[in-house]
């Protein structure tokens, strides 16, 4: 089954239009994008989008800044091989040159002067749309992010192993949501002073754990610094995620420098030969090369690689949420109907072994986030945040006060009943300081 999902998304690649190289400031977009990006703004990938999310938006006009490194540029991390191979001999190799897709705030470009550098040092092609900014409603945003990646990748051989999505501020945001939601485009997400959370569906999370690698970048200075310094890292980290926070000293809510974004990109890297195993024995986990499966393609790949994974007792719970994530993302499709026959069919089992594993689960994130928030909100706030403090200590009791009812995790339980009494205090000093303005 391996051998012939690696066939069919090889058979998924088009051709690759020749593409001059250097800076270019702007590159106009060819296409629609092939790229599912409904998902990445609602629960389900529809056929079409309401006519509303795009207001008349037009792909073939949108615009980009680019920077295309000559091949010769092309730099591979020293010690970093261009193949992976498995056990069985399964190779997964490079499909081309790194990306830095950075999101803007404003509707202007921004990133080039920061990592100008470093792209043309690594031989990173950089790309940052225009109109994608903050002002831009997020349908329509992420569709011009995704418009731009599809041509890029039509223009340029392009690695998703080392395929980053960047963004500053609503637009580090903005990266978050697209890279959690379609993991397999990516190899990591670089959010500059701002942060995200991991979807709800189950088999998602999975996605961005076993694959992403997710890198924040705050000042000493930004306004947001506490968000990202002290809740989003903290329970990516907790959760499972590759992630890491890079506090700069002396930035405020800014685009770092390039020795910054150097170091970041280092270690961005170094999870490359992971991402790149794990295609291997799970090649649905990525999209290679020029590649873009249709809805009814992409269901096949991810409902097989379910029941693949319902065959081995350690991953029978993650095939099940695979499966489960199949037919709700694609409701319409036959693929929907055979997942629904697969999850009817493990419901009437006599043991249902993968219970505990949703359970154990459902409780890891319950603690990560109650940890994190009772941080988050407890600590230094800036003006534009205070107000919304006691929502934050009231939220954290009410996952704490579960946490200890649920009385599994012995340290977590330990945990909320010393945080719970303190939180309670800081909120009714809270209140006081509410009544007394």
């Amino acid at each position: 089954m391996r051998a012939s999902l690696i066939l069919l998304l090889s058979l998924l690649s088009g051709t690759i239009y020749a593409q001059e190289t250097g800076y270019q400031k702007e590159v106009t977009v060819r296409q629609v994008t092939r790229f599912d990006w409904i998902f990445a703004v609602s629960n389900q990938s529809r056929s079409e989008a309401p006519a509303e999310w795009l207001d008349g938006y037009d792909s073939t006009q949108q615009r980009y800044e680019c920077y295309l490194p000559p091949a010769s540029k092309t730099v591979r991390k020293p010690g970093a091989k261009s193949q992976a191979k498995s056990k069985q001999g399964s190779v997964a190799a490079s499909d081309g040159q790194p990306l830095i897709l950075f999101i803007s705030a404003g509707d202007q470009p921004a990133g080039w002067g920061q990592l100008q550098s470093l792209c043309e040092q690594q031989g990173i092609v950089f790309a940052s749309p225009y109109d994608a900014g903050n002002n831009t409603p997020m349908p329509k945003r992420v569709r011009i992010v995704l418009d731009v990646l599809d041509d890029l990748r039509q223009r340029q051989a392009i690695d998703p192993d080392r395929t980053y999505l960047a963004g500053f501020s609503g637009g580090g945001r903005t990266a978050c949501g697209i890279g959690f939601a379609l993991p397999e485009l990516f190899g990591g997400v670089i959010p500059v002073c701002a942060g995200g959370d991991l979807r709800d569906e189950s088999w998602l999370r999975h996605r961005v754990m076993d694959r992403l690698s997710v890198a924040m970048i705050t000042g000493t200075e930004d306004f947001n610094l506490s968000e990202v310094s002290r809740f989003r890292g903290p329970m990516l980290s907790e959760m499972g995620v590759r992630s890491q926070v890079t506090v700069v000293s002396k930035m405020g809510h800014g685009i770092p420098d390039s020795k910054t974004f150097a170091k970041v990109y280092e270690w961005l890297e170094s999870g490359v030969a992971d991402r790149r195993k794990l295609a291997v024995s799970r090649p649905a986990t990525r999209i290679a090369g020029n590649a873009a499966p249709t809805r009814e393609e992409w269901a096949k790949l991810l409902l097989a690689e379910g029941q693949s994974q319902l065959q081995k007792p350690h991953t029978q719970y993650a095939g099940l949420m695979l499966i489960q994530g199949t037919m709700q993302r694609w409701p319409d499709l036959p693929e929907a109907e055979e997942a629904k026959k697969t999850l009817l069919e493990y419901e009437g089992k006599t043991e249902h072994p993968w219970e505990a594993d949703d359970i154990a689960e459902q409780r890891k994130f319950l603690i990560a986030r109650a940890r994190a928030l009772s941080d988050y909100a407890t600590g230094d706030l800036p003006d534009q945040y205070a107000k919304q403090r006691g929502a934050m200590l009231e939220a954290a009791i009410n996952l704490w006060t579960m946490i200890v009812e649920d009385a599994q995790d012995a340290k977590a339980v330990a945990d909320g009943k010393k945080r719970v009494p303190e939180l309670k205090k800081r909120l009714e000093k809270e209140g006081d300081s509410a009544k007394s303005e």
